[in-house]
């Protein structure tokens, strides 16, 4: 509604003058907008109308059944817009009860379950019992063979199965429990020496090197020397003259201390 400030309607009146223009370019475009829709819609295609219709007509039914509040979809109503949406460019145009964005989420929600419907069985299918023996008998047969072997053996009978599959149904031979790194240092306690190579400063600033074979039983020291320069032949030495006696011990273990 458009009011002159004068309160009077004349000629002369700025503010009536600006108002009637005001009212005759709103009323211009109202009827440039009508008719630019007008021939918008004799140019679309017969397909393209009766989707709009279709999708007016069902928004105007969830209105109907649904409180005036907030409009209630059904699951059938989103399978429709997500139907719409995948088949009709403008559907955007005539959705008005929800925003598009929540079609789009409806259209992923619905991909996520057919998925999650589809790999309800996930994996490869297993193996026939019959192929499943077969990889038995050959593992009992041939305790030397591993998953290759067998698997090439059942490539050359025309049997189609993966290594994977061959490695899972293979028979394993129970082995021998092993003894633990602390089993083994108390069962040859007496036979263990450690080997030890470490520097001691002097008073002048020089460095010796010492080295030192220690034994694990009595914890008393076989040999030791020192040097300034040492070498690996040095070294070597000092094993030579005290491991490999006649009464040399059978197991060393070596520990670096720099």
């Amino acid at each position: 509604m458009i009011t002159c400030r004068c309160r009077k309607f004349g000629p002369d009146c700025q503010y009536c003058t600006y108002g009637i223009r005001l009212l005759a370019f709103r009323s211009m475009n109202s009827v440039l907008a009508s008719l630019i829709s007008t021939l918008l819609v004799s140019f679309r295609s017969r397909r393209a109308l009766q989707a709009e219709i279709l999708a007016l007509r069902h928004q105007i039914n969830i209105l109907q059944r649904s409180s005036p509040k907030r409009p209630h979809l059904r699951a059938s109503d989103r399978i429709l817009w997500v139907w719409l949406s995948r088949l009709w460019p403008n559907w955007r145009s005539a959705l008005l009860i929800v925003k598009p964005e929540t079609v789009i989420r409806w259209h992923r929600q619905g991909f996520r379950l057919y998925w999650r419907w589809k790999s309800r069985h996930p994996g490869r299918p297993d193996a026939g019992r019959e192929i499943r023996e077969l990889i038995r008998k050959m593992c009992v047969s041939n305790p030397s063979w591993g998953a290759p072997r067998i698997h090439g053996e059942l490539l050359k009978l025309g049997i189609e199965v993966s290594q994977t599959t061959v490695s899972k149904y293979m028979v394993r031979h129970r082995k021998p429990p092993s003894q633990t790194w602390r089993a083994f240092l108390d069962n040859h306690l007496k036979q263990l020496v450690s080997i030890d190579f470490f520097v001691v400063p002097t008073i002048d600033f020089k460095l010796l090197f010492v080295f030192l074979i220690l034994a694990h039983e009595r914890r008393h020291i076989i040999h030791f020397n020192v040097t300034q320069h040492p070498t690996a032949d040095w070294a070597a030495q000092q094993l030579l003259q005290d491991l490999l006696q006649p009464s040399a011990l059978a197991y060393c273990t070596e520990r670096a201390n720099a």
